[in-house]
């Protein structure tokens, strides 16, 4: 208890009036034993001279302190930086001394003040040596008897001890609020291994064993590598997952806090940092060129990659960017959240894509330029039961503004499609096939430049996997998972949200852009590494339920349909679908018919997406593959 109130009131430091106090005295004490000193040891000085210089000598450094302000740093932080005002001050306090025995010498206003320059120079070096000692003293005491003696305090290992892995150590050594001790670092360089940085050693990172790890009670490895690709970073921290510690990440610089590190910053790695891909990055990108004094709009702004969408416009120079979305709370919530950013050159508008006539009047207003299409239904089991808005949102909603983005000559319009697409088995990857085949008739009857872009699942989406993971392991589990086998493609929502804008830029009218998303991801695997780097034990802690596939899923996921290939851009990652021919009069009649059924609530519905989309083969579901009759239906699906 006393350890733990030693700690709880070091929280709120000690006074630096009392740091100011201490200081004089050192110097006090100082300037006794430089006389001392001087006088080989003995006190063969006159001590009544001294007692009368000693006022003098503590005022003079008290005057020093104050305009240096060296006694208001953190005595259990000290730096270098502590030190440099030390030195300032000693050398301020020197000054004044020496102005004082000189004038004194020739103007003799003092007769007991005749100190020896000699008795100057030893002061201060003793001065300087007492104060800085101290400090590292006090700061060498909290951190062995104080810090590392509670069992309040966690031991971690930094991986990694170069310049980042050095400023993270003082970034979670300075803190107060997280009693953090940093028993060592990790790293791969033979030339650091066996050697102290800030007396702590350094090991080898390729010897980590559970044993060293329970020997030093470590309970959280902090990886503070820049500039580490992802496949790296992989295959380090699978290497920790087994072993009974949290792992955690500091972030890149460029995310710092005016260039500082904050120990707040240090977050538990995510799975979304341990993908099978690399970042596409971009160079040399044409997205500020092709969006400069442009008029722009983007449904489903409010959406998890509308919004992203938003976001990454809002710093490029155009002229106008019009938000519309039918989720009122979510589109205030962006609203917002640009505005405390500095952005305000945005219009957000509350509406329904379905609403030809509202959609209309929208188009007449602001003679967009470019129009990015994020609407959409996209959960796999909700529109297996409702065939009704599937359609109507993925289908109609997408054919009104194509045919509003032709009829007002936008010059482009980019369609955010999925892979759920390629061979569907769903109603929605089904939906949105048959929007991709729209875009494609539009292509063809308008002089606008219609793109789509096709990509898997996004990362912290809503209604996404990872997520839901999340969720059920902060309630204590279990994760369900619908098979075993079942992988899936991944990609960050700000990157994906960046394609769609080059793939705006760099499209020429007509193309599929698809992206290299690396290896498919298997998501027993995913889930298993999540319950781990969530610092719990798989499955003593957490359990994996498998629940089956659900209405309309596969187990895996394509970005390409039978009999598409594809062509290179100049962006190697960025590729264009070779899509099959279309009969363009004869697709775009099916599609108004089915639109047209649909608004009727028509029996034929699921039969007219099958004529269109002939490779749609429902699986997992009531929908059956050969036909779709009416009377197979569920009362409740039109």
């Amino acid at each position: 208890m006393l350890k733990k109130y030693i700690i709880d009131k070091s929280v709120k430091y000690a006074s630096q009036w009392l740091v100011l106090i201490i200081d004089v005295i050192i110097v006090c004490f100082s300037f006794l034993l430089s006389y001392i000193i001087l006088f080989n040891l003995t006190l063969g000085f006159d001590l009544h001279k001294l007692f009368i210089q000693l006022p003098i000598v503590s005022g003079l450094s008290l005057i020093s302190f104050l305009i240096i302000g060296s006694y208001k740093g953190v005595v259990r932080h000290t730096g270098v930086r502590d030190v440099y005002n030390i030195f300032n001050a000693i050398c301020l306090f020197s000054i004044f001394m020496i102005l004082i025995v000189v004038g004194n010498r020739k103007l003799n206003f003092m007769d007991d003040f005749t100190i020896p320059l000699t008795i100057i120079i030893i002061h201060s070096l003793l001065s300087f040596i007492g104060l800085t000692s101290s400090r590292y003293f006090f700061k060498a005491f909290f951190d062995t008897y104080i810090i590392a003696g509670s069992k309040y305090v966690k031991n971690v290992i930094i991986y990694g001890a170069g310049d980042s892995g050095i400023i993270s150590h003082n970034a979670l050594t300075n803190s107060t609020k997280n009693k953090v001790k940093v028993t060592g670092y990790f790293d791969d360089d033979k030339k650091k291994i066996g050697k102290l940085i800030n007396g702590v050693e350094v090991y080898d990172g390729k010897k980590i064993s559970e044993s060293f790890l329970l020997k030093h009670d470590i309970s959280e490895i902090i990886f503070s590598i820049q500039n580490i690709s992802n496949s790296k970073l992989r295959e380090l921290v699978e290497g920790l997952v087994d072993y009974p510690v949290l792992v955690k990440i500091v972030p890149p610089v460029e995310d710092w806090i005016n260039g500082e590190l904050k120990d707040f910053q240090i977050k538990q790695i995510q799975i979304e940092d341990l993908l099978n891909r690399d970042t596409i990055n971009i160079e040399n990108s044409k997205i500020g060129e092709e969006l400069k004094n442009k008029v722009i709009l983007v449904s489903g702004g409010a959406g998890s990659i509308g919004s992203e969408l938003v976001r990454q416009i809002c710093t490029y120079d155009y002229k106008s960017l019009i938000v519309v979305d039918q989720a009122e709370s979510a589109l205030y919530d962006l609203q917002q959240e640009l505005k405390q950013n500095g952005f305000h050159n945005f219009i957000p508008i509350v509406g329904d894509i379905r609403d030809k006539q509202r959609m209309n009047a929208i188009f007449e207003e602001y003679s967009f330029n470019i129009v990015f299409h994020a609407a959409a239904y996209k959960h796999v089991p909700l529109m297996e039961n409702n065939t009704y808005e599937a359609v109507k949102i993925n289908v109609s909603g997408t054919k009104n503004l194509a045919d509003l983005s032709g009829d007002f000559k936008v010059d482009k319009f980019i369609f955010i499609s999925t892979d759920k697409a390629v061979n569907p088995t769903n109603v929605m990857g089904a939906t949105k096939r048959v929007a991709e085949m729209y875009i494609s008739c539009a292509e063809n009857m308008y002089d606008t430049k219609f793109i789509t872009t096709r990509f898997g699942n996004v990362i912290g989406s809503n209604g996404s996997v990872i997520p839901l993971f999340k969720k059920q392991i902060d309630q204590g589990g279990p994760l369900t998972l619908t098979h075993k086998d079942v992988t899936r493609y991944f990609m960050t929502i700000p990157e994906a949200s960046q394609l769609v804008l080059e793939a705006g830029a760099m499209g020429n009218g007509g193309e599929i852009f698809i992206f290299d998303m690396g290896e498919s991801i298997k998501i027993y695997d995913l889930a298993k590494n999540m319950i781990k780097l969530s610092g719990l034990r798989y499955p003593e802690d957490i359990d994996i339920n498998v629940v089956g596939l659900r209405p309309g899923e596969k187990l895996y996921e394509e970005l390409l349909a039978t009999g598409e290939n594809t062509l290179p851009t100049y962006h190697k990652k960025i590729m264009i679908s070779k899509i099959r021919e279309l009969d363009i009069v004869a697709t775009k009649t099916k599609i108004e018919e089915l639109c047209l059924s649909n608004m009727y609530l028509e029996d034929n519905t699921l039969n007219l997406i099958k004529n269109i989309v002939p490779e749609y083969k429902s699986k997992n579901s009531y929908i059956c593959d050969d036909k779709v009759e009416s009377n197979n239906l569920p009362s409740k699906v039109i």
